[in-house]
């Protein structure tokens, strides 16, 4: 979370968001007004609180990282726009930190050149698009973040997808997987392309493959930016 985030949470008077979020920052929320839904709701408590902001009430939404990657500040955007101009609420994107950027951190330098961020969730994506944007990523050697890797419905998608990069990438390429990161549970593996499927991979994951440059050394996952030493 950034200072600027937590100072947004702190002056709001209405608070939503998908309900695990909330939970996390539990102690800053007290007795201010709450909009939490479930999975798949993300349209009905965008449309709550964008309907509080329209009240005139202060209203934050909360996303879990950037609200701005796979959040919901784009969906906050199309709502408003369906307001006309006079009714229209002002809107104010805050910067969060993405977990794959957290992830990167944990892992060492892993983004160091140029990477491709791929989410293997396929509620709103169909899946022989994503399998296609993971093909080309791995044919262009770009480092690859999965977001969203395996979930108890999701069990096959992550092993289409390792197939797939199997085709482009080394067996031997460097993977990370980091489990809750920047959370008290966090938990960093190391890993390879060939084995890392049998690491136990859920939605709190963050995996990033490496690209042909990509190397582990002394527990750090370093992906070199091209520099003469």
């Amino acid at each position: 979370m950034t200072p600027r985030a937590l100072k947004a949470i702190q002056q709001a008077e209405v608070i939503a968001g998908y309900t695990p979020y909330i939970k996390l920052i539990e102690p800053l929320v007290g007795e201010r007004e709450v909009i939490g839904t479930g999975m798949m709701q993300e349209v009905d408590r965008c449309r709550l609180a964008v309907q509080a902001a329209v009240a005139g009430k202060n209203t934050i939404m909360v996303s879990s990282g950037d609200s701005g990657v796979y959040g919901m500040a784009g969906l906050i955007l199309e709502l408003v726009e369906q307001y006309d101009e006079e009714e229209r609420p002002a809107v104010e994107i805050v910067a969060g930190l993405s977990a794959v950027n957290a992830a990167a951190a944990i892992l060492g330098a892993p983004l160091m050149h140029d990477f491709a961020v791929i989410s293997l969730s396929d509620r709103l994506t169909p899946w022989e698009l994503i399998k296609k944007r993971a093909a080309y990523a791995a044919q262009a050697d770009f480092v690859i973040a999965l977001y969203n890797p395996k979930s108890k419905s999701r069990v096959k998608n992550i092993e289409e997808i390792h197939n797939i990069l199997l085709q482009y990438k080394s067996p031997d390429t460097p993977v990370g997987i980091v489990k809750n990161a920047s959370r008290p549970e966090e938990q960093k593996i190391l890993s390879n392309l060939r084995d890392f499927t049998r690491v136990e991979i859920d939605m709190f994951s963050l995996v990033i493959i490496g690209n042909s440059k990509t190397y582990i050394r002394d527990g750090w996952m370093i992906t070199p930016r091209g520099y003469k030493l």
